[in-house]
């Protein structure tokens, strides 16, 4: 329990949060690019092709792709290439070709430069890249790193970890908080709780925090959808702004995705989960004050959750509730 944020807020509240800084890869998503690498190394691929938007899950997966043999070949959404140059160099060390998109190495690349070629770029155009190479080159396959499905059943181990341990010291968790962009984080985290509240054991307030510049659980439609610009990918039932969406050049490139995991935009219309969005400003204000007391320098896709659990303990330090909340 971060003791010094808490006597800082001055709540009742009592605050937890699970930190994957410490992963090798630096951030949760090498729970996925193991799984798909070493699939991949199975099948007698020679290599994989995808997106990523501020680095996270290109250096995850470049980094999988070193320890089996395989070439990876990453498409960065552009602004967060110029944004983020020592994300792009840590990929390059672990041997991946990082390319910023959109690019003139695709057709949808040179067809979206052309239609607008200031764009700064966007996962959906990214994708759209990443998809193409890999159909074009023979013993290659595309993969991603957030939304389908199983990179939701890989990222479970987030929570069933967060279970076990609040399970071990008899921690019951009222509110459980997490960023959402595409869902792998949120939906990782929260797996073992919904099943709880699904079979009607526990209840729980579940929030996902999206940002105000790319808000496609709280301003989007629930209908089928492209999840890639170039509109080359199945359909999927999400929450989503539209397929053609491109988001303003934020810092928080790992939620700049224009739809949500399908399990999470089923869970978000039943009414089982809630989600809210807020600006970059406030956010980068609750991370620096969360940096300052607990020696952790956020992601700005984590500090979404950080500034929404800061507003909920503010609420009850106002009216007394000692509730208790869980982020990742």
């Amino acid at each position: 329990m971060p003791i010094v944020w808490k006597k800082k807020l001055q709540t009742p509240a009592k605050i937890y949060y699970k930190f994957e800084g410490n992963n090798t890869s630096g951030s949760h998503k090498l729970n996925s690019a193991i799984a798909q690498a070493y699939y991949a190394k199975e099948q007698g691929l020679k290599g994989v092709t995808t997106e990523t938007g501020a680095g996270q899950w290109g250096t995850a997966l470049s980094m999988a792709c070193a320890y089996f043999g395989l070439d990876c070949q990453v498409y960065m959404v552009k602004c967060s290439y110029e944004q983020k140059p020592f994300r792009r160099e840590v990929m390059r060390t672990y041997g991946a070709a990082v390319t910023p998109s959109p690019s003139m190495a695709t057709e949808i690349g040179r067809k979206i430069l052309a239609d607008h070629p200031d764009t700064s770029g966007s996962l959906g155009c990214a994708i759209s890249e990443a998809v193409e190479m890999a159909a074009k080159q023979d013993g290659y396959r595309y993969v991603l790193g957030s939304v389908l499905n199983q990179v939701l059943l890989h990222q479970t181990i987030i929570g069933l970890e967060t279970k076990v341990a609040l399970d071990k010291y008899g921690i019951q968790a009222d509110m459980i908080i997490g960023c959402a962009g595409g869902g792998s984080n949120l939906g990782g985290l929260i797996s073992p709780f919904m099943g709880e509240k699904l079979r009607g054991e526990r209840d729980y307030q579940i929030i996902a925090v999206e940002p105000a510049s790319c808000p496609s659980l709280t301003r989007g439609k629930f209908a089928y959808d492209y999840c890639d610009t170039g509109m080359v990918t199945p359909l999927q039932k999400m929450y989503t702004l539209g397929s053609g969406f491109i988001p303003s050049a934020s810092h928080s490139g790992g939620l700049r995705y224009h739809g949500m995991s399908s399990i999470l935009s089923q869970l978000y219309h039943d009414g089982l989960i809630e989600a809210r969005s807020v600006e970059q400003t406030a956010v980068f204000a609750a991370a620096t004050e969360f940096a300052r007391v607990e020696g952790i320098l956020p992601a700005p896709e984590s500090a979404h959750a950080i500034y929404v659990a800061m507003e909920e303990a503010k609420k009850c330090k106002e009216t007394g509730e000692e509730k208790t909340s869980f982020l990742d």
